[in-house]
């Protein structure tokens, strides 16, 4: 007989009031996505999974299942023993797997056996990406204002900056790991399965206050290779535009501190300029290796913002070819109190 409650209410306030939330799926599974604060704690890992399911299907319905109740019994107790060992009588565990079925009716019987206050998924993590989809399709109602500006204007720091003194941001390109060009990606870091980057949108979208301005980056539809969901994606191109403009030789800097990992390693460095051979001449191409390899960062740096990076701002510009409302900011410096500077300006034009 079930000894647990279940839930469809995956709110904010509501996932807010449980102690853990355990997603039982496999490793693999979990790894591609899950919901906003999970522990993984598998009853069959991506090994056993697949063994129990090839069975299913090709053997006998009855053994697989047999199998599958052992290699689950074995999974939770040890889970039990270690994870779960130092859990008082109070714990309230939210528990899920793909669709609410075997795999956490089992882990919830267990639990609920020990007597504990255990929650299921209705519907399980399946019940999630249904919400999480909708809500970035759907128009969005949000005051979105983006900070626009050429490469190298310091558009995702002066986020940050206006991060830390209470304004609401969302920073896609932190969410997707990638910094939004071909020498972007973050140094040592793998970007999350898109799954995972549409979770970490809607985690940061739904809990801002729609009334209140939000400040995200003007981006590309992909950052990365990730998708900018339509909705928000949409609000992006309809939204008024902050364009930061700063001189060539102070873009060229900050690119210089915003990259380290290019100019500690050259290899890298090298591989993301040959990566323009469709974009730029053999003699251009030569010339910035030959820069790279030289440690000649700076004039390397100016020459990529002139020569590439500014004609791409202008061409994506053009072929937009939408009539924004924008505000040009002027600095003729990035450093730390330039940026603040920028912020106290944009702060006040909210007040205004």
């Amino acid at each position: 007989m079930q000894s647990f409650a279940t839930t469809k209410d995956l709110s904010s306030d509501a996932l807010a009031q449980y102690d853990a939330i355990i997603d039982v799926r496999s490793p693999g599974e979990f790894a591609e996505d899950h919901l906003p604060g999970a522990i993984n704690l598998p009853v069959l890992d991506d090994e056993e999974r697949a063994h129990v399911g090839t069975h299913y299907k090709q053997v006998s319905v009855f053994e697989a299942r047999r199998m599958g109740a052992a290699l689950t019994s074995r999974n939770i107790a040890r889970h039990i023993e270690t994870v779960l060992a130092d859990k008082p009588k109070a714990f309230r565990p939210l528990i899920y797997c793909w669709r609410g079925g075997m795999r956490s009716s089992s882990m919830a019987t267990v639990l609920s056996a020990v007597g504990w206050k255990v929650t299921l998924v209705h519907g399980g993590y399946r019940r999630w990406r249904d919400q999480v989809r909708e809500a970035l399709e759907a128009e969005q109602t949000h005051k979105i204002t983006l900070i626009d500006g050429q490469t190298g204007t310091a558009k995702t720091r002066l986020l940050h900056v206006l991060a830390e003194r209470g304004e609401q941001v969302i920073d896609l390109e932190g969410l997707a790991h990638h910094r939004g060009s071909i020498f972007g990606d973050f140094a040592g870091e793998d970007q999350p399965s898109q799954k995972a980057f549409e979770t970490r949108i809607w985690t940061r979208l739904r809990n801002l206050d729609p009334a209140r301005p939000t400040y995200i980056e003007a981006e590309s539809k992909l950052v990365g290779r990730r998708r900018v969901p339509v909705g928000l994606w949409n609000a992006m191109q309809a939204a008024d535009r902050l364009v930061i403009k700063a001189p060539v030789e102070e873009r060229a800097r900050y690119l210089m501190r915003a990259y380290p990992d290019l100019a500690a390693n050259t290899d890298k460095l090298v591989q993301a300029i040959k990566g323009l051979r469709q974009f730029q001449s053999g003699e251009t191409i030569t010339e910035w290796l030959t820069m790279a390899e030289a440690g000649d960062f700076h004039p390397l740096a100016i020459a990529l913002v002139e020569a590439h990076y500014d004609p791409a701002y202008d061409r994506a510009r053009r072929r937009d070819g939408a009539e924004w409302a924008e505000r040009v900011l002027d600095t003729a410096s990035l450093d730390d109190a330039a940026l603040s500077d920028l912020a106290d300006q944009i702060c006040e034009r909210e007040t205004v």
